[in-house]
């Protein structure tokens, strides 16, 4: 899938997905995706919260699955490991930049760096694993 089909592709079939993050760039087997910081995204500490990121996280991973398997919406999560590795500016978005490090036929694995907009250094490093579904026999 390119760029304009999976922004078509996400909009009729995962419309929720725009409070994960905005699309910026998709590859083959790779996306980057950015976060608006605002105060729903924020913990106590001046912090950008864990659901933020792993919720960004888990979308630009879904993004960079289909940009190599095309339009198949019932590709779920299996398993998702995060680690933080610094405290997330609060005054600046953060973005999410995944790739896919293996696509077979019944799984896809891929990993993303989360960073604040602005800063080199990742706060965030995610693995996950996404179940592909058999394909339907027509």
């Amino acid at each position: 899938m390119n760029f304009e089909q999976m922004q078509v592709f996400l909009k009729e079939h995962f419309p929720q997905g725009d409070q994960y993050g905005e699309l910026l760039e998709l590859g083959n087997g790779t996306s980057t995706m950015r976060l608006p910081v605002d105060d729903q995204h924020l913990r106590p500490g001046g912090t950008v919260s864990g659901p933020a990121m792993m919720g960004l996280a888990d979308v630009a991973v879904y993004a960079a699955l289909l940009s190599r398997i095309g339009p198949v919406s019932l590709a779920v999560t299996t398993n998702l490991n995060i680690n933080f590795l610094r405290k997330p500016s609060a005054d600046a978005d953060i973005l999410a930049k995944a790739q896919m490090l293996k696509v077979g036929k019944r799984l896809g694995v891929g990993e993303v760096y989360i960073l604040s907009d602005g800063d080199d250094e990742p706060v965030a490093h995610a693995t996950m694993t996404y179940s592909i579904p058999v394909p339907e026999k027509r």
